[in-house]
């Protein structure tokens, strides 16, 4: 307990002093005083330390700003830039030592003079070894980081009640939800054999190309702190030389990245999360390889037809259809003022649609600052898949500065029927349309000429009713349904703490003497 309670007095006072300049921003003196305008470096400055602060944290503090890298809904776009710099990289002696895990283990399955380290993580290390006469990798955890970041969380989620209280309010609602968000994506990626089972089932959908590789699992050897897997060689996507020796260019490489994490989210439903330079390479044949699955997520059928939605919308500019998913996925508060919501949406479109060069990063910014506004968080499937967005987005155009991401969206959404089917029906609902009206369009003209003609001889003849005042009746009937309506009004504001169900009765009561007054005046007459 005493290293817990150190634990929590050293990140304390480690953030304590960019806490104190931040609140500083809001109320000069602290607890008084005006708000200051800070300018944009020193901003960037602040996004710097931080990072720096979370990377000498550890594991579990790295992967919290991986996270918040993609939290906009949190953090402001200066830090979110920051964060996602965040790579896996923590000094080596965190964790303890992976081997002792591999002699325990498969002491007795492969040749441990074979085993030779090839890279180190915040939560692994990854070793080589020769099983069965074939080289295989091996993904094996850290044997004390378990504890360690189970801490760590335990100290986040005490610090998110005392942060919530110098939020502003509109920020609460994903406060409210964020260590939760935290937790689940980190012990997933603990879960070794949850990963290869990710890894399992996206090596399936992609059985039927030879341009992506997902290493194979050896199951036989895979355990709780162990993943085994076929060894794949390959330089990152991003070694110009490497591209040039395979056959490729950069554009053709950017272009294969989107395609496949496109197909992953939009079409199987189980997606690797996690797209940096350090997970993806191509191997000397040309074809893209993926690493490392411990990020990964799945989708339910639902999400994934939401998510096609937002796409979609977002291609087509459909604000309606936007604010709709926007509810669906859970982005957006169903309570929210759509209205509203649909204004700043649409105010959203008009300034990107006024900017020569529009990224998804971009996109994604400004949506999410905009949103700020309103009360809205980003759950962790559609958190995930922004970060694919946004990660593989600057993977693809560091590959090609050029790299339209937006156009390979909405290539591959046609591609697989998801805009023409929309078009088809469109098209189908105007033909059902025209079939129909034909007959009518078609004797338009002898019945205009025949009107024409009756116009010219005097025979076409107006008839009106006389208007006459409203009865006491119809007066009456409006006083009864106003009536009704407060007394229902009444009946669901007994829920509120306030007795204002006492104004709606009295309102109703005062529309019911109307009422019983119009039908004695309407008997008398």
């Amino acid at each position: 307990m005493r290293r817990y309670y150190l634990r929590y007095l050293q990140i304390l006072g480690r953030f304590l002093p960019i806490a104190a300049a931040l609140l500083r921003d809001r109320r000069r003196f602290l607890l008084f005083g005006s708000s200051r305008r800070v300018d944009d470096d020193v901003h960037r400055d602040r996004a710097r330390q931080v990072t720096e602060i979370l990377l000498d944290l550890g594991p579990a503090f790295v992967k919290v700003g991986q996270v918040l890298s993609t939290r906009p809904d949190i953090v402001p776009s200066t830090y979110a830039e920051a964060f996602s710099t965040l790579q896996d990289e923590v000094p080596e002696d965190t964790g303890g030592d992976p081997f002792p895990v591999v002699e325990a283990e498969l002491g007795d399955s492969i040749d441990l003079e074979t085993v030779e380290p090839v890279a180190g993580g915040s939560l692994a290390f990854v070793y080589t070894a020769i099983y069965e006469g074939e080289q295989i990798a091996l993904k094996v955890r850290r044997p004390d980081i378990v504890p360690l970041i189970e801490r760590d969380l335990r100290i986040i989620r005490r610090l998110i009640p005392l942060i919530a209280m110098f939020a502003d309010e509109r920020h609460q609602y994903s406060l409210e939800n964020v260590a939760h968000d935290f937790e689940a994506i980190i012990l997933d990626e603990l879960d070794f054999e949850r990963e290869a089972t990710m890894m399992r089932e996206i090596r399936a959908n992609f059985a039927g190309t030879d341009q992506v590789v997902v290493p194979r699992v050896y199951s036989d050897l895979c355990s709780e702190r162990i993943v085994a897997m076929t060894y794949v060689d390959g330089e990152k996507v991003t070694d110009d030389d490497a591209l040039a020796e395979a056959g490729l260019d950069a554009t053709e490489m950017a272009t294969l990245i989107a395609r496949t994490y496109l197909q992953m989210g939009l079409v199987d439903g189980v997606f690797h999360a996690d797209p940096h330079p350090g997970n993806l390479s191509v191997t000397p044949d040309g074809r893209l390889a993926i690493y490392d699955y411990g990020m990964s997520q799945r989708l339910t059928e639902r999400e994934q037809e939401d998510i096609t939605a937002l796409y979609r919308a977002l291609i087509r500019r459909d604000v309606d259809g936007l604010v709709t998913t926007l509810v669906a996925l859970e982005v957006l508060d169903p309570s929210v003022d759509r209205v509203a919501v649909r204004r700043v949406m649409e105010l959203v479109i008009d300034n990107l649609e006024g900017r020569s060069e529009i990224t998804w990063r971009t996109i994604v910014t400004e949506l999410f600052t905009t949103l700020r506004e309103f009360p809205f968080r980003v759950p962790p499937n559609v958190m995930l898949l922004v970060r694919v967005g946004t990660v593989g987005e600057g993977v693809c155009r560091s590959l090609d500065p050029q790299f339209d991401f937006l156009a390979a969206i909405r290539s591959f959404l046609v591609d697989h029927g998801i805009v023409e089917n929309e078009l088809e029906a469109l098209f189908a609902t105007l033909r059902t349309d025209v079939r129909s009206s034909a007959p009518v369009i078609a004797g338009l003209p002898a019945r205009a000429d025949g009107v024409l003609g009756q116009l010219e001889r005097g025979e076409l003849v107006v008839r009106t009713d006389s208007v006459e005042s409203p009865s006491p009746q119809l007066f009456g009937l409006g006083y009864a349904i106003l009536s009704s309506a407060f007394v229902l009004s009444a009946a669901l504001l007994t829920f509120h703490a306030q007795p204002y169900e006492v104004v709606s009765l009295a309102i109703a009561a005062a529309f019911f003497a109307l009422f019983v007054r119009s039908r004695r005046s309407g008997s008398r007459s």
